[in-house]
């Protein structure tokens, strides 16, 4: 990379960076306000609410790093521009191309951060943010905020979980399971069940009533073994909304669903947006640049901001839109979630286009 080019890549990034340490820090505020009004219930208190705050971060960045890209593209290339800088190379023969080339490294490095950020790090952090949260104010994990616990259909079987202590570990269990007629065959309860791996559990104090043509029998067992396909990795996603979840773990759920033959458009559509949304640093980087290679006063900087801010929030608003669009009316996963950042790019091609022909 040229001199010039490292020049315009570490302005960008730099300021990059800054805007999403200030947005971290303000949205960190916001959580911590919302966590003040919970301390108190049961043994929750001020350490968990930092912790619970501290443990969002990363889910914050991930939601944040377009946005981030975008306004901070917008910064960098104001202070360029305002130094005079752009237009310096400008007259030296720099083509837009070039300047693009320039910014989508940058975005790269930030497109990067973010996929690894979605996939390694916000899903464990979220989970253990709800389970420290739900833990300290009642004293155990409650997957589902039903009454009757979690349920999840496994093939012929409908499982029943009161409380769930960890991904491997739970109380509370009934089985229900039913013949190929949808007729039921035996109630399975439960007292505990750990995960032993291999997709298998270890029952404790299990109580089994299997029900005949005229008459039901009850046996009283200490300890027995039980085959599912509820496993860690499910549990998991069920204390993660769609949107925080990992690839594997979405995965996974996914075909769960689909070998019970249930809908999968929502799982499919937050898979697609995994994949995508990392790519939107690319679009904000393209965005940035006609609004920010252009010559302004200093005093035009804020105006230029509050541009990126309702274009970012305009750009988090379509994406929502259409993902809840395409899981209501059956959409194709990928076009729910593809069609924001195709619109935002032709805008981006069209500014581009049509700042280079003034």
């Amino acid at each position: 990379m040229k001199v010039y080019q490292l020049h315009i890549a570490r302005e960008v990034a730099a300021a990059t960076l800054l805007v999403l340490l200030a947005f971290l820090g303000l949205f960190a505020f916001f959580d911590l306000l919302a966590e003040v009004k919970s301390i108190g219930q049961g043994g929750y208190k001020l350490q968990h609410a930092f912790g619970v705050v501290a443990l969002r971060v990363p889910g914050r960045a991930y939601e944040l790093m377009p946005l981030a890209v975008l306004i901070g593209t917008l910064y960098g290339l104001s202070t360029l521009s305002r130094h005079s800088e752009l237009t310096v190379l400008r007259a030296s023969g720099l083509s837009i191309g070039t300047f693009l080339g320039v910014l989508f490294r940058v975005a790269a490095v930030f497109a990067v951060a973010t996929f690894l950020i979605g996939e390694f790090v916000a899903p464990p952090a979220e989970q253990a943010a709800n389970r420290l949260r739900v833990r300290e104010r009642s004293g155990v994990v409650r997957e589902m905020h039903l009454a009757s616990g979690l349920w999840v259909r496994d093939e012929q079987n409908f499982i029943n979980v009161r409380l769930v202590a960890s991904n491997t570990r739970l109380s509370g269990i009934r089985i229900y399971e039913f013949d190929r007629e949808a007729r039921l065959s035996s109630i399975t309860e439960a007292a505990s069940g750990e995960y032993m791996g291999s997709d298998k559990w270890r029952l404790s104090d299990v109580v089994r009533t299997v029900v005949h043509d005229t008459r039901a029998e009850v046996e009283r067992i200490s300890e027995m073994s039980w085959h599912s396909a509820l496993n860690p990795d499910i549990l998991s996603v069920l204390t993660v909304s769609p949107d925080r979840m990992s690839l594997r773990h979405l995965s996974a759920y996914t075909k769960h669903l689909a070998d019970n033959r249930q809908k999968t458009n929502r799982y499919d559509i937050a898979f697609w947006k995994k994949v995508v949304y990392p790519l939107s640093a690319f679009v904000m980087a393209a965005l940035a640049l006609p609004f920010g290679g252009a010559h302004y006063r200093a005093a035009a900087v804020g105006l230029k901001i509050f541009t990126g801010v309702m274009i970012g929030v305009l750009f988090h608003t379509l994406n929502g839109l259409f993902s809840n669009l395409g899981a209501i009316n059956n959409w194709s996963p990928l076009f729910s979630v593809i069609t924001p950042s195709l619109l935002f790019l032709f805008a981006a091609t069209t500014l581009i286009w049509w700042t280079e022909r003034r």
